[in-house]
């Protein structure tokens, strides 16, 4: 089941469970704490007064009261000290031992705010990879719908050196696929202009070698190539993967991936379609396959296409590493 990153009020959010960063006293606080004290009332602070506070690293569970969510996830951070005396050992229990409870629980939504990343100091883009990848780790085990709450963006920061490199490497794409005289950008597409009279037909057309083009419709329809779906599975199979493998990779939800395998014309959106070419591993090459069995290609005029171009070209198929770059710049996210 998929993680997705969000813009949010956490105390907002319709899900089975959401995470409140609390302090080991577990009576109520500032930031997200405070706040969700406030929208769930009274009794909130009542039943936490009865559990006799919290370890760092550990979690407690309670009603939600007034939330829409039914309980609250109630765990403790680690304040920075520099990063020496244990924090991210302690920031990853805190989200595995939320994670264990909302599933002792039987809950299949859970949402996180980002752990001892505000009064208690933990820097924002080592907690946003603490909490991506100790999710995401534990996503691959369990089905699970995950939110990660990012309230505000401004507040938000992926590495430098990342967040730079993917940027030089847009520029370098982006600003250049910008630059082209329209004449070169009408001679550009006039190149590709199959002889077809409609678009259907022309889509058809770019399917075949010119010197076997099909004489009617009806030929070109049975000449078609493997369908997305078609070679997805196909992947899979190669790969040497679970179907379970695959779509947790991808960060999809399995309802969805049920839909791909039953339907071999299945169209998926970009997003997904690319979520699997990141999922396989697929070199540039494969994954611009990939996408054009699904009726898309990489374009050089969407920043999106970019980032994700740019984690291929480095072999690094972290899709969670992915989302958080698309998420730094504005983008779609994969999967979900």
């Amino acid at each position: 089941m998929p993680l997705h990153i969000v813009r949010n009020d956490i105390t907002t959010m319709k899900v089975d469970a959401i995470v409140n960063a609390a302090n080991e006293s577990l009576l109520g606080g500032g930031g997200v704490d405070g706040a969700i004290h406030r929208a769930a009332g009274p009794k909130l602070l009542q039943e936490c007064r009865a559990l006799g506070g919290c370890k760092t690293g550990q979690a407690k569970i309670t009603k939600g009261y007034r939330l829409p969510a039914s309980y609250v996830i109630h765990t403790v951070g680690p304040i920075w000290r520099g990063g020496r005396h244990g924090e991210r050992e302690l920031l990853i229990s805190a989200y595995r031992s939320s994670l264990e409870l909302a599933l002792s629980y039987h809950c299949q939504t859970v949402a996180f705010p980002l752990i001892s990343s505000g009064v208690y100091g933990y820097p924002k883009d080592q907690a946003l990879k603490i909490a991506v990848d100790t999710i995401g780790n534990f996503l691959l085990a369990h089905d699970m719908t995950v939110y990660l709450v990012i309230f505000d963006r401004a507040a938000y920061t992926i590495g430098g050196k990342l967040f730079a490199d993917i940027a030089s490497y847009i520029d370098d794409r982006y600003v250049a696929e910008h630059t082209d005289s329209r004449e070169e950008q009408r001679r550009r597409s006039m190149t590709f202009e199959a002889p077809c009279a409609s678009p259907m037909a022309a889509e058809l057309w770019e399917s075949f070698p010119s010197a076997a083009a099909p004489r009617s419709l009806d030929e070109a329809l049975g000449q078609l190539d493997e369908s997305f779906s078609q070679m997805l599975l196909r992947k899979i199979d190669e790969r040497g993967m679970t179907d379970a493998q695959c779509y947790k990779k991808a960060n999809i939800d399995r309802k969805l991936f049920s839909k791909i395998r039953s339907d071999v014309h299945y169209k998926p959106s970009k997003p997904t379609a690319m979520a699997f070419a990141i999922a396989l591993e697929l070199p540039l090459e494969e994954a611009r396959e990939m996408l054009g069995k699904a009726g898309f290609a990489f374009s050089h005029a969407s920043k999106f296409d970019i980032i994700v171009e740019y984690f291929i070209a480095h072999q690094n198929y972290n899709i969670f590493e992915i989302n958080e770059a698309l998420f730094a710049f504005d983008q779609s996210l994969l999967g979900g």
